[in-house]
């Protein structure tokens, strides 16, 4: 976690991060920024390491998957339980409260899991509404020039679901990304992450820790690549890294509008074996 701090600090100081930029401090949630002043489309999606780019003031940013699909065949103390879990439309909406500032709903709309014991050929499924979490984003610099940008998004997740899909659980945490352009269509995304969750026996709460970098590549005018690790440890006792390699492409339809498909591979016996998902963000 320390290097990912490191590494921004001396690329914002060896960056003009701080260069003259536009003043637009005005704007607000009821003073809405015009459209020809707004940034350049920036998603939190489709990888895993976020944006620190906030929405622009007075407008609203939707992130969706259309469905996603999750599978884990885990074999560990003996067992043999394969996992299957499919998400419908969850989404992230953002509202840009100032030119530096906006606030994230994430809803998980729909969740089946199944669950099958391939030892004994019992299955298990349940199905019904997710988590609700709420973010706040606030930009510390870069949000409209320079190579580098910096952000906090603390959250806090409300243990909303059905069916004991969740752990039921008021869970929070911090989030800290970094973006660092390179060059002209290349950049960098690093992201170190503090969540303080329940811990499996429902005995009280645990830090995990997250970090993961991106590298994004501009492929032509509107479509892009990019391929990301990702790493996450419980502090819980005997816990496993969870680290993940993925990949995926995004569309740009238009100015603000985006299509995305990925993958996610699990690396490591703790990392859910393969994530296979496509959405689309929109900006009004």
């Amino acid at each position: 976690m320390r290097s990912l701090v490191y590494l921004a600090i001396a690329a914002a100081a060896a960056s003009p991060a701080f260069a003259q930029v536009p003043d637009k401090s005005g704007y607000s949630l009821t003073n809405p920024t015009p459209r020809e002043a707004l940034r350049e489309l920036s998603t939190d999606r489709p990888d895993k390491t976020e944006s620190p780019y906030t929405v622009d003031a007075g407008h609203v940013q939707i992130e969706l998957d259309f469905a996603n699909y999750t599978r884990e065949h885990d074999k560990s103390g003996g067992g043999n339980i394969r996992s299957e879990t499919i998400g419908l439309v969850p989404f992230n909406l953002k509202v840009g409260l100032t030119n530096g500032t906006d606030l994230q709903l994430l809803v998980e709309t729909y969740i089946r899991q199944t669950v099958t014991d391939r030892t004994t050929g019992r299955r298990e499924r349940i199905s019904g509404f997710g988590d609700v979490t709420l973010r706040l984003k606030h930009n510390l610099w870069g949000n409209d020039g320079g190579r580098t940008a910096l952000a906090l998004m603390p959250f806090a997740k409300l243990p909303t679901n059905s069916n004991n899909i969740g752990n039921d659980a008021v869970e929070f945490g911090l989030i800290v990304p970094v973006a660092i352009s390179v060059s002209e269509g290349i950049s960098i995304g690093l992201m170190t992450e503090v969540d303080i969750l329940e811990e499996s026996d429902g005995s009280g709460y645990a830090p995990s820790f997250i970090n993961s970098a991106t590298v994004a590549f501009d492929l032509t005018d509107r479509l892009g690549l990019y391929t990301e690790i990702f790493t996450e440890r419980s502090s819980e006792r005997d816990a496993r890294w969870a680290v993940t390699g993925d990949a995926g492409l995004t569309f740009a339809v238009s100015d603000n509008v985006q299509l995305d498909a990925g993958i996610n591979i699990g690396i490591t016996n703790a990392a859910d074996d393969l994530n296979l998902f496509i959405g689309i963000s929109s900006r009004y």
